[in-house]
């Protein structure tokens, strides 16, 4: 699956209208860990290997350039097995991968999440650990030819609800890293990932 998102900090009215007349699908606690090396090649590659609930995934971007990007479009790998083909393993397992590459923990955020559901929108509205609130909405798509077409459907469904769409917010591992890891935030800025 292909999941385009974009990312917003709301105001309490806009909160309001956007979940009001949604679909509340539910609250849930979970905590990310996400791996990189010392020299943070993954993530200057904009890739985001993560593990939540004891489940690795990897987030591998579909967007051309940081300077054009309008929404964030990411395939999802949700397998072990997907994630070491990716990389081109075979005959090992995932955690014997990570320590040959020496890929560890740099980040951990615990995430309060409610999750709605709006005019076939998925809304997850965040609150993490470090005091930080960020609202996404996402579609999820198969098809890479409706990406811009998912894009330009989130932002409308954003004005409907006099949200600002034209700022770039940050996710919450960059925002983590703004506050707690300056140089690796930094890397990102210097390879193109972040701003």
């Amino acid at each position: 699956m292909i999941e385009v998102e974009k990312k917003f900090i709301l105001t309490d009215e806009q909160e309001k209208s956007l979940v009001s007349g949604a679909e509340f699908l539910g609250e849930k606690t979970f905590a990310d860990v996400y791996y990189d090396d010392a020299d943070f090649s993954l993530t200057r590659k904009d890739l985001w290997l993560r593990s939540r609930a004891g489940r690795f995934e990897l987030k591998i971007p579909l967007n051309e350039s940081i300077e054009t990007r309008i929404s964030d479009q990411y395939r999802e790998l949700e397998s072990d097995e997907e994630i070491l083909n990716y990389f081109g393993v075979s005959g090992s397992n995932l955690n014997e991968f990570l320590a040959s590459k020496r890929f560890e923990p740099f980040c951990e955020i615990t995430t309060i999440r409610k999750k709605y559901k709006k005019e076939g929108f998925n809304m997850d509205l965040d609150v993490m650990d470090f005091g930080y609130k960020l609202a996404e909405i996402e579609f999820m798509t198969d098809d890479n030819s409706s990406l811009r077409e998912a894009t330009a459907s989130i932002i409308a469904f954003a004005k409907r609800h006099d949200i600002k769409t034209e700022e770039c917010v940050k996710g919450k591992v960059l925002k983590y890293l703004e506050l707690k890891s300056p140089a690796h935030l930094q890397a990102l800025i210097d390879a193109g990932v972040a701003r």
